[in-house]
Order: structure tokens, then sequence, then C-alpha cells
């Protein structure tokens, strides 16, 4: 059976070769070739003798994800539609950054009252969004990715398969990029080893080399997952996602709930937190009238207490309407709350709305935008 050279990481790499007298040096520039520099044949290996690679083209394969299309918002936001090798599709997303010292200014603006609250700055840098399944076995009522449901069933993306997506988005980036968010379609720490193994090629020096702090990983909360992240003390970010501080005001919005319940997630994330030098982020799902205000910010207050902890506050995208975006005026009492109790809170721009790419609208669609 061919060797997939696409899925393989440094050591495995160096193994293979082995076997055809390759030398780790040159199994190095092999593996960077690949990663990093989108080599697709092994016609491009042209530092190994000429009989190494009539027989590596006999024993490896070098497969490819079909871009489908890419839509553009007027945010910049490309939402990027791929086809797998089953034939389903997954999603995922070219974020566009703004430079850090524009935002900063911005920030500053919009404190003196001379700015509004969220506006698109211009693009210095990119993050991608990707996918980590195909489709998702969670079903979040207010994640389109939940109501999707593949021809061929739910399954983890092989390593190759989200390496795919981030070498596309790449090779089209007219900015350097800086990140990457296992935050697409799936639950990435149900596709564990895969993602762990993408995540260490995406940051190796000799790969894509983008910093292990630079790659986050979120989650609803995979008890069992979380204390292996935090057992094997990678340098990766966990992103715990929440749309409420208790059990009984969870359950509704996030089945896993009965799985993992909220209790049995906090404390695998504090086992975290031991091992964790920076804030732990937690992303909150903001929905009008559900989860918003005084009460519920001082809920969440008390359920991050001891813990150096910063909240994302992500308005809801449902696209079946059930849920709605909660008001400033909820945003404002819930962001004051937690900043009275000394816990960071920031809201994310949620961008590539019209294209069905801001977080919990990825459903392989195609709508909005303009087409590339």
């Amino acid at each position: 059976m061919p060797v997939n050279l696409r899925d393989l990481d440094l050591p495995a790499t160096t193994a293979l070769l082995a076997g055809h007298g390759v030398d780790p040096a040159k199994a190095a520039r092999v593996f960077a070739a690949v990663q990093r520099d989108g080599v697709s044949s092994v016609d491009g290996l042209t530092w190994l003798a000429a009989t190494t690679r009539r027989a590596l083209a006999a024993e490896v394969v070098f497969p490819e994800l079909e871009i489908v299309e890419r839509r553009r918002a007027a945010d910049g936001f490309v939402k990027y539609l791929f086809r797998l090798p089953d034939g389903d599709l997954i999603e995922a997303v070219r974020i566009p950054l703004p430079d850090p010292g524009d935002a900063r200014a911005l920030k500053q603006r919009r404190q003196r009252g001379e700015a509004a609250g969220l506006v698109a700055l211009p693009t210095a840098k990119y993050t991608l969004c990707i996918s980590s399944q195909k489709g998702c076995v969670l079903a979040c009522d207010f994640c389109a990715t939940g109501r999707l449901r593949p021809a061929g069933g739910v399954r983890n993306l092989a390593v190759w398969e989200m390496l795919a997506q981030v070498r596309a988005m790449r090779a089209e980036a007219d900015h350097p990029v800086c990140g990457v968010l296992f935050l697409g379609m799936g639950e990435p720490l149900l596709n564990y080893d895969n993602v762990i193994r993408a995540a260490q090629i995406l940051s190796h020096p000799a790969g894509p080399a983008i910093a292990g702090d630079s790659i986050s990983i979120s989650t609803v909360g995979v008890a069992p997952a979380i204390r292996r992240f935090a057992a094997e003390r990678h340098r990766f970010r966990l992103i715990i996602s929440l749309a409420a501080a208790t059990s009984e005001a969870r359950l509704p919005l996030m089945p896993a709930e009965k799985r993992w319940p909220l209790a049995d997630v906090m404390a695998a994330v504090r086992e975290y937190a031991a091992s964790c030098r920076s804030r732990l982020s937690f992303a909150y799902i903001g929905i009008s009238g559900v989860n918003m205000g005084c009460e519920h910010a001082r809920k969440l207050a008390e359920l991050l207490a001891g813990l150096r902890a910063k909240v994302t506050l992500i308005d809801v995208n449902d696209d079946s309407g059930r849920s709605q975006p909660p008001t400033d005026e909820e945003v404002r009492e819930f962001r004051d709350e937690l900043l009275a109790r000394h816990i960071p809170v920031s809201r994310r721009y949620a961008g590539g709305r019209e294209i069905g790419a801001a977080c919990g609208t990825l459903a392989a669609t195609r709508a909005g935008g303009v087409v590339l």
C-alpha cells in the first residue's frame, strides 16, 4: 500500500527514508520540502539520488484536497470549501488580522469614545481556522456543523487532510500566516492523536514553523483529553468553549454536558492550569435572553475563581434563528460584572457572516460574498 508522505512527521519521514539509505539530514530536507514548501512529487526532491527517487515514486503518494470554491466576505474573511477523498465537503476560513499597533490604537480610541466598538482594520496577517472532523456528533444547539449530516457519517480527518487545508490557504495568502485555530468543523479533542500530530508538524522549525503558542485547539470540554493534554505538556493553547456557567443552564445548549459534566470539565481545566504559563482562554457564546446579564456573569466568575482566566465573548451565530445575539446592553452588563471581578473579557469580531464563515456557521454551504 502506498505511503502518504504528507501524513508523516519528521521521525516517520526519517524512518521511511532510512530504508532507502537516506541520511537524517537529507530526510529533514524532504520533510521541509513536503510540509513547508508543498512539494507534490518526488521529482521535486532533487537532492536525492535518481535511483532513490525512482524507488520512492513507486512507494509514496502526495494526496490533495480539492478546492471546490472560495467565498470572500466584505470584511476580508475568506471561506474555503474543500472536497474530501470520500466526496464529502468541509470548510475552513482565512481570517484577516490587523497590525497589533493599529489594534491598540483602535482600543484606545474606543476607550475615549472616539470609535465604534467593532470595526474591521486593514489586514496585516492571517490566522487560519481549520476543520478536524467531517461533521460533528456533539450537536450544540446553536451550531450549524452539529446539524450537518455528512453522507458517510461523521469521521475524524487524517493528519494530511488538516495540513492540506493550511497548505492551500497559505499558498494563496497575500500576507503572512501567523496562526492556526482548530476551531472549524468537528470537536478537535475527539480526534486527539491526529490533531496533536498536525499541530506538531505545523509548529516544527523545518515545517511551516508556526509558533506553538499561536496554534489554538478549541474544545467543548472533553475532560479526559484535557487531562491528557495537560499531562503531555503541549505548548499549544487550549480554548474551553462555554455557553453557560452551570450544568443546568449548559445542558440544553451543549448536550456534551451529559457526557462531560461542567464540574468534571473544570476539574480537568484546573489540572491543565497547573502546567499552563499563560492565562486560560474561555470562549463564551452569548445568547440574548438566555445566558447574558449580571447574574450569568457572576456565576461565570464563581466558576473561574482562582484561575488566571480571560473570557472571549462570541455573539451566537445561529442560522436557524432560534438563538439571537446579545444586545449591546446585555454585553455591557456582562462585561462590566466580569471586569469588576478582575476577569479580563473581550468581544470577538464575528467576521464573514454573510458567507457562513462566522463561528458556529460552518456547514459546507455555498452562500453570499464574492466567489474568488
